[in-house]
């Protein structure tokens, strides 16, 4: 049997494979959408976009890391988790409904009042899907979440795509979002065989929410302020420029944040039994950090690179002018690994409390550089989003080095030839395509050919034990 730091990189690869097909079935979705909708459409989505990610965090309240992180979870837990999400679901929906009006008299835009109504329906369906989720994740058995969300993704994308062309606007994104948590709560109910009982544990419900209630906290002010910038954004310029930063946003979501993920739901639930040996706890993160950084940093630089082409190739002109929105997040995006792996420390060590207020500290701090930011219009948001991550590494890594001795040198030493490498490389291509003379598809390829040849030629030359560690990795697919 594989040591848990193998079982857990393997993981992150069934995983990053899921979130691959999903993810790149919805880049292809939504580029199709874009084509056939406009900005202001998902200008619409974006002004709901916090109130329904708010909703999804209350209707989970932490009940699912509580229930992963549980050592010997019973099942009364699971029955127990089970009802109070669908409960809270109930909550969640119920606010939402009474919230509408006064969220679309905030914006101005009478049409949301419906949009989120219909929209937030779509939280009660993900109630059933959360147990189902957390005992899958528990079991490191992400093979069976890719059957369940790609066709899921395929199928909403399809319906989604075939509305928009029959002209139904905004409300095809809307059908989209309903239709994906439909199926895949229906192929998950399908392909895992848990099925819930009539137990109810209220010592349970107790002790996974004196966990969960933090995280749920902490995931509030999360979402809060990872949605700020679009909430301002359409309040204080149009939901046109929305529209365009939040297709922005959501495709650098739909790449990054596929490697991002991968990390947070295998490393918790796989770490999570290594939290009583330190030692190993930190050994293992660094295999995961060093193997994650290796594919993370080049696929952000590539992509921050080859933004103009890319969008010029894919988009109508209407959408042209987000490639610099696009180039911008991805910079601010490049040190998301280092956040999420030392945040998933403290989760795994049950430090919740440690957990909120490092967010608390962190929000204020947003807070402060939007301020800041926003006097200087869209692309000083932009630019605090990338100041706002540089700083808020600091305190993130305080308390890794902290409860894990995982200093500033040793992550700088685990990540730096991968960083320098794709920094270099990617300022290569951005300044050879500035003066690009053979065509935006041709120099797509090419570059992105090059930049891989050379990438891994260089990683080999400089550090060949880092490539042997990740081939290690990538050629073990049993656990």
């Amino acid at each position: 049997m594989l040591r848990i730091s193998n079982r857990t990189v393997i993981g992150v690869i069934w995983n990053f494979l899921e979130q691959l097909a999903r993810r790149g079935m919805g880049i292809i979705i939504t580029i199709i959408l874009a084509k056939l909708l406009t900005p202001e459409d998902f200008g619409l989505i974006s002004m709901m976009a916090i109130f329904l990610a708010l909703g999804q965090s209350l209707m989970d309240s932490g009940f699912t890391q509580a229930l992963i992180r549980k050592k010997n979870a019973k099942e009364e837990d699971y029955n127990t988790a089970f009802y109070s999400n669908i409960g809270l679901g109930v909550v969640s929906y119920a606010l939402l409904y009474i919230c509408a009006p006064a969220i679309s008299a905030f914006y101005n835009e009478p049409n949301l009042e419906i949009l989120i109504r219909v929209s937030s329906i779509a939280i009660l369906i993900n109630s059933f899907q959360v147990v189902q989720i957390a005992d899958l994740s528990r079991k490191l058995d992400f093979k069976t979440q890719l059957k369940a969300t790609f066709p899921a993704v395929l199928l909403s994308g399809v319906i989604a795509v075939l509305l928009a062309k029959e002209g139904f606007g905004v409300w095809a994104l809307v059908i989209q979002m309903l239709m994906a948590a439909l199926f895949q709560t229906l192929f998950l109910w399908i392909l895992n065989k848990w099925l819930p009982g009539l137990s109810f544990s209220f010592t349970s419900l107790k002790e996974m929410y004196s966990f969960g209630y933090k995280l749920f906290l902490s995931g509030a002010l999360e979402t809060v302020f990872k949605n700020i910038y679009v909430v301002i954004i359409a309040k204080v310029f149009s939901a046109h420029t929305a529209g365009l930063y939040f297709f922005a946003e959501r495709m650098k979501e739909l790449i990054t944040g596929q490697i991002i993920n991968s990390i947070q739901k295998v490393s918790y639930p796989a770490l999570s039994k290594q939290q009583d040996d330190l030692v190993k706890l930190k050994s293992d993160y660094r295999k995961v950090i060093r193997v994650t950084v290796f594919a993370y940093f080049p696929s952000v630089a590539i992509l921050a690179a080859l933004a103009k082409p890319l969008y010029t190739l894919m988009l109508p002109e209407k959408w042209h002018h987000a490639h610099f929105y696009f180039q911008l997040l991805c910079i601010a995006a490049l040190l998301l690994p280092l956040h999420s792996i030392n945040l998933n420390i403290l989760r795994v060590l049950g430090r919740s409390d440690l957990l909120l207020g490092l967010q608390i500290f962190k929000k204020a701090l947003l807070a402060l550089t939007l301020w800041i930011g926003i006097r200087f219009g869209i692309l000083g948001v932009l630019w605090a989003q990338i100041i706002n991550s540089v700083i808020s590494y600091y305190p993130n890594k305080y308390y890794s080095e902290k409860l894990i001795d995982y200093t500033l040198m040793e992550q700088w030493r685990d990540i730096k030839l991968p960083f320098s490498l794709s920094l270099f490389l990617g300022l290569l291509v951005f300044y050879i395509g500035s003066n690009n003379v053979i065509g935006d598809a041709a120099y797509v390829v090419f570059s992105s050919i090059s930049f891989v040849i050379l990438y891994i030629s260089l990683s080999t030359l400089m550090d060949p034990k880092l490539l042997a560690t990740v081939k290690y990795f990538f050629n073990k697919r049993k656990s």
